[in-house]
């Protein structure tokens, strides 16, 4: 007498994976998206009267990036950008923890809630992702000595800046990447003299952050996203295989 063998069904964990596998840029994206996008909510939230809800984007941001005004965007204000003098003469501190804390007024405008370096990283970031998409099986994962020149910009940038502000000390604001003499000397003074001079936009500062913070972000997809790709690929079709072998193959996602 021969003995049926029961066919084990399916768990709900195993196919919550095999459709993440499936699905997992999209699901990325789309969470990376709202990540991109609400640090500028946080100006149309202030703007309305709705601080409750600005605020706690300010706050749950400042865990990834150090919201200095001086190098963030503003909306709603006479200027996208504003000097270290400029916030000081609203917001005075000798205190860089107090002047994060600064976030606009109703005539200075509302700070993005994060940097404007963050801005080109994180979104470079969502929109490499979003391309990968379509080009996902036509691109090799980015060699590590690519990806190492090119963060290599980035790295540079933060850690001259980093250093500048430290050895400012107390003349925060007043660093040699705040004044780029340096650069004035480089190039003789050829260029604007606003582009030598502070953070705002325009600047060879600001400039230089949005271009190696898009870089960064690039080169990050380029080098992880093929072996994520590889890897649910692989996820997918084990769990598939298995599937077939319990006799219930597996449904469309």
């Amino acid at each position: 007498m021969q003995t049926a063998i029961a066919i084990r069904p399916i768990k709900r964990s195993e196919r919550l994976v095999w459709r993440l596998s499936n699905h997992w840029l999209l699901v990325f994206n789309v969470s990376w998206g709202a990540f991109v996008i609400a640090p500028w909510l946080a100006p149309f939230f202030m703007k309305i009267g709705a601080t409750g809800i600005g605020n706690a984007i300010y706050s749950v941001y400042q865990f990834v990036c150090h919201q200095l005004p001086e190098r963030s965007f503003f909306l709603f204000g006479a200027q996208p950008m504003y000097t270290l003098s400029q916030v000081g003469a609203v917001w005075p501190t000798d205190n860089l923890d107090v002047l994060r804390q600064f976030v606009g007024d109703a005539d200075f405008g509302w700070k993005v809630a994060y940097s404007d370096r963050m801005v080109a990283m994180y979104t470079a970031f969502w929109v490499a992702a979003i391309v990968f998409v379509f080009i996902r099986r036509r691109i090799p994962p980015l060699p590590i000595w690519g990806y190492v020149l090119m963060i290599l910009p980035m790295a540079l940038d933060g850690g001259t800046h980093l250093i500048s502000d430290v050895l400012a000390g107390p003349n925060f604001g007043q660093g040699f990447r705040d004044t780029n003499i340096w650069l004035a000397q480089l190039t003789n003074q050829a260029l604007p003299a606003s582009l030598y001079i502070g953070d705002v936009f325009g600047s060879f500062n600001s400039w230089l952050r949005l271009l190696t913070g898009a870089l960064f972000g690039l080169a990050s997809v380029w080098l992880v996203f093929p072996y994520a790709d590889a890897t649910f690929n692989e996820i997918r079709e084990a769990l598939e295989d298995k599937f077939k072998r319990l006799g219930q193959p597996n449904k469309r996602a």
